[in-house]
């Protein structure tokens, strides 16, 4: 393929940005959204194309030596391989939809091409991080991201929650992000270079022993960034709230850019966290812990965008658990899947929203299958594939976890399947409660309810199949599949398989892998009829707020930890900076204000020599004639 078109990738959407960016008060809506659009889409068959022409080798493109100081040189350059390529088919397709999705759905908003220019800017963001082929690159499209997160979470900037919610999420991500930059530091000490190919080459070199400090404390910090892109414990509180932005932003950045960003990054650095075993149990242990943590919460809440944001943060911790057992492909196959069915979920909560004249707490729909029958059945589809029903892609992907989990320990193994269990649970309540039973919203909700425009509908039913028909990349053997999917990302592990081939030791028998298969679909059915007994049989409908006591309120107020970080960080920080606040305006004040106040009074008494007199002048010239006679006569 043509190195130049390469380019025109990440190219395209800042071309849009450009557009729409500077004319957003001029372009009429209609023609900003088709701008937008195509840019993504354009973006989207370039990468059909790159993929067509893949060989199998990396191939590095470099435009320029970018960075040049003494033997350190970093080149602004792309590197596409398998797992580039992967990340730019979902990046692209699923960034295309929603783009797509945005004209219907932002038609009526005052700001619609300024926020299809965020969109843009985001993707091309996104995209220079995928595609870079060093860890500046990424870094770029790192901080890049983080940035229109916040211009777009808080794009509605009228209102101040959601202009809190943006500045929550952009000061937790350089928390993480300060970790990351270290990282690359250490990593340019280390081996003297940042491009992917080089650094992991010297890793494999031999001069490393598994669990090295140096490759220990370099995974580590590259993990702390990973916990704030991608909203692990304890940096996670900001994604929930993320979800000020409008539903499309969500889908966005839940789906298949920001988040997956911290996952994208482990699995490029595969050779160091392969060197690093030790690293590898915290990032499995933290993974497992924030799945656990999200999924609970989950199921007392009752907004329709935070139930599925926090299952988000659940589902991440599902891949984060992946990785720390080495299963670097079924991470990878399980963020393809959720891409599918998460946007999915958010593109159908955002048609639900669109025809309940905003309105988000489910406690106020009910019965909304009759009306809304498309975003129904694609929402219904989604939900069986992130509960784990064979054979929607969901099954595929987060059984292939549960698999590599239990054959390194059986314990996380049973947390994860309960977790597993919650997740499908809370996912049919959002859903019963939802399109199911009566009506509970206002007569003039009532009177608005009406399927989205095709523009909002056609994207569902695309994300629809591919949240059925996902599973198909990886089908495994013991169900006479070929496993695709791991046979063309097995290039990526061969260093890290030379530098720990304990890592990637371990198989299941068949009949082993039939009964994990049928445990997990066994308790996901379980939990599907527990939900439905309570909410289609029992007809229950969530308790409003107040009434809501015990340890649910604790999870409804997701463990306090909000507030917790509030007293132990937030407002110490804040009576700190007003300290220093008050401290400085003083200071200031002392030397500013005192320097004058002094000039001014040595000025009035300097003044005073000036009287205008010439008999006084006289006589201080005499004077002075006399003290210097005096004073040189002293000196002889």
């Amino acid at each position: 393929m043509n190195s130049s078109l390469l380019f025109l990738i990440p190219l395209l959407p800042l071309i849009g940005f450009i557009i729409n960016g500077i004319g957003f008060r001029h372009v009429p809506k209609s023609l900003a959204g088709v701008i937008g659009s195509a840019a993504s889409l354009g973006a989207f068959a370039i990468s059909i194309l790159a993929w067509s022409a893949f060989d199998g080798q990396p191939q590095v493109v470099k435009l320029f030596d970018w960075i040049s100081i003494g033997q350190l040189t970093i080149p602004f350059a792309f590197q596409i391989d398998q797992l580039s390529l992967l990340m730019l088919m979902v990046v692209t397709g699923v960034g295309s939809l929603i783009h797509i999705y945005s004209m219907g759905y932002m038609h009526h908003d005052e700001g619609f091409g300024k926020f299809f220019a965020f969109l843009n800017l985001f993707l091309f963001f996104m995209l220079l991080l995928v595609m870079g082929s060093n860890y500046v690159i990424m870094f770029i499209g790192w901080e890049g991201v983080g940035l229109c997160s916040y211009l777009l979470i808080g794009f509605w900037n009228k209102v101040t929650n959601y202009n809190n919610a943006a500045r929550k999420a952009f000061i937790m991500n350089r928390i993480g992000d300060l970790g990351f930059l270290l990282g690359i530091f250490m990593i340019i000490q280390t081996f003297g270079s940042v491009e992917y190919l080089e650094v992991f080459a010297k890793a494999a070199n031999g001069s490393f022993s598994i669990n090295d400090t140096v490759i220990v404390t370099i995974t580590a910090l590259l993990f702390v960034g990973a916990m704030g892109k991608s909203a692990q414990i304890p940096l996670y509180t900001w994604l929930p709230d993320a979800m000020a932005g409008p539903t499309p932003v969500s889908a966005l950045i839940h789906a298949a850019t920001m988040v997956t960003a911290g996952i994208y990054m482990v699995i490029r650095s595969n050779v160091l966290y392969s060197l690093a075993p030790a690293t590898l149990g915290v990032v499995g242990g933290i993974g497992l812990l924030t799945a656990v943590v999200a999924a609970s919460i989950g199921l007392y809440q009752n907004d329709i965008k935070k139930v599925l944001a926090y299952s988000t943060v659940s589902q991440l911790g599902y891949m984060f658990l992946a990785l720390g057992v080495g299963a670097y492909t079924s991470a990878m196959f399980h963020v393809m899947t959720h891409a599918f069915f998460k946007a999915l979920l958010f593109l159908g909560a955002g048609s639900v929203i669109h025809a309940m004249s905003d309105e988000q707490d489910i406690r106020n729909m009910g019965g909304l299958r009759k009306h809304l029958p498309v975003t129904f059945w694609t929402f219904l589809i989604a939900t069986l594939a992130i509960s784990g029903i064979f054979p929607l892609s969901g099954f595929f992907s987060k059984d292939e976890i549960l698999a590599h989990v239990f054959e390194h320990n059986q314990i996380m193994w049973g947390i994860g399947l309960f977790t597993s269990m919650m997740t499908a649970f809370y996912m049919f309540r959002l859903l019963f409660v939802t399109f199911f039973g009566e009506f509970r919203g206002t007569h003039d909700q009532k009177h608005h309810l009406h399927e989205s425009p095709a523009t909002m509908t056609i994207p569902l039913i695309i994300l629809a199949v591919l949240s059925a028909a996902g599973g198909l990349l990886n089908i495994p053997h013991v169900l006479g599949g070929g496993e695709s999917l791991a046979h063309f990302m097995a290039p990526l592990f061969d260093l890290s398989k030379q530098v720990n081939p304990d890592l990637f030791e371990g198989h299941l028998e068949h009949s082993t892998e039939y009964i994990l298969m049928g445990v997990s679909v066994g308790a996901a059915v379980l939990s599907i009829l527990f939900a439905y007994n309570i909410f289609m049989s029992k007809k229950v409908v969530p308790a409003a707020d107040k009434d809501v006591t015990g340890f649910p309120k604790v999870l409804q107020n997701k463990y306090y930890v909000d507030e917790f970080y509030e007293a132990v960080f937030v407002n110490p920080m804040r009576k700190l900076s007003d300290l220093l606040y008050s401290f400085g305006e003083f200071l200031i004040d002392l030397v500013v204000n005192g320097t004058g106040r002094l000039v001014q009074f040595l000025s009035g008494r300097l003044r005073l020599l000036q009287t205008g007199e010439t008999g006084f002048y006289v006589f201080a010239m005499v004077l002075g004639i006399l003290v210097i006679l005096a004073w040189n006569l002293l000196l002889k």
